[in-house]
């Protein structure tokens, strides 16, 4: 009787805090200034307004509806941590049932809005980047290697590229190295929020790189990752795609960048250092991106 009593009211006080926070707003967020730096570059001139909020309405929804999956699938995994245990499904606020009708339903609207008012191919390849996270990245990759964030990353550096073919309706070269950017840049990003809760993923049985070939060699790769980034953040400016406001402004993001790896390198023990990496990555991208619209804009202007 307890357990059928439970059982009911799970969902019966579900807000619409809730749903907001299976969509993981703060990555989205995130997302969509990417999204909206690739439409800003995709063309000398400025995006319709209509076509600037219609894409980003389609690509949040998809997005949330990716995040609402990801929930579902790794309900179980965030009972065991820390930082997940208070998400919505492991707290016992809402069903698995309800988080799937809810990514479901945000799911076919946001698509079916890129389809119709965007374009087919920016529908296409949001739906692509939809599956590659929600269910090759969040139900076989994750469980099954320490290279799962590498190998997951493609559909995470999407976004700027859905921005570029909203604008575009093509697939180009610098739409392309706007996805590289962001690829190479997710494993510094993530591997050192993994070492900053290296014991949870232990508690959950999850395989990241600090838990399966140990902490020294994950701050190896922060490294050379970091410097393979810091490569790729140069093409723009050696391709032509931007100029010197860029390439001064990432001067200076990459040396703080490479500060922090280089800390992280030699931080032993202490998990704030890799925790305060992390928390200066999220900055950095959005910087980054911030700097290539204003330079972009700024060129046209003279």
């Amino acid at each position: 009787m307890p357990v059928r009593k439970a059982v009911e009211t799970v969902g019966a006080h579900v807000t619409w805090r809730d749903y907001l926070e299976l969509c993981k707003p703060r990555v989205v967020a995130v997302m969509l200034l990417t999204v909206l730096v690739g439409m800003g570059l995709a063309r000398p001139e400025l995006p319709s307004a209509g076509l600037v909020l219609l894409t980003l309405l389609g690509v949040a929804m998809a997005a949330g509806s990716a995040a609402a999956v990801n929930h579902v699938m790794d309900r179980h995994i965030d009972e065991n941590m820390a930082r997940t245990r208070g998400r919505p499904l492991p707290c016992g606020k809402m069903s698995a049932q309800q988080a799937l009708l809810f990514a479901a339903t945000m799911g076919i609207l946001g698509i079916g809005v890129l389809a119709f008012w965007v374009n087919p191919l920016t529908a296409w390849l949001t739906l692509l980047s939809l599956i590659g996270y929600a269910f090759i990245y969040t139900m076989f990759l994750k469980r099954a290697t320490p290279q799962n964030i590498v190998i997951g990353g493609v559909a995470g550096a999407a976004p700027p590229l859905l921005g570029w073919t909203a604008v575009s309706g093509v697939l180009e070269p610098n739409g392309l190295l706007l996805v590289l950017i962001i690829f190479a840049w997710t494993p510094p990003h993530f591997w050192a929020l993994c070492i900053a809760r290296k014991e949870d993923y232990i508690k959950a049985g999850i395989p990241m790189l600090p838990v399966t070939h140990g902490e020294s060699f994950t701050r190896l790769q922060i490294m050379l990752y970091t410097l393979l980034m810091i490569a790729t953040t140069a093409l723009p400016f050696l391709t032509g795609m931007s100029g010197l406001i860029y390439l001064a402004g990432i001067f200076l993001l990459n040396l703080r960048f490479l500060q922090w790896a280089w800390r992280v390198m030699y931080a032993g023990d202490n998990r704030q250092i890799p925790m305060q990496m992390f928390r200066y990555s999220i900055s950095y991208i959005m910087l980054l991106f911030a700097l290539l619209l204003l330079d972009h804009y700024v060129i046209l202007t003279y």
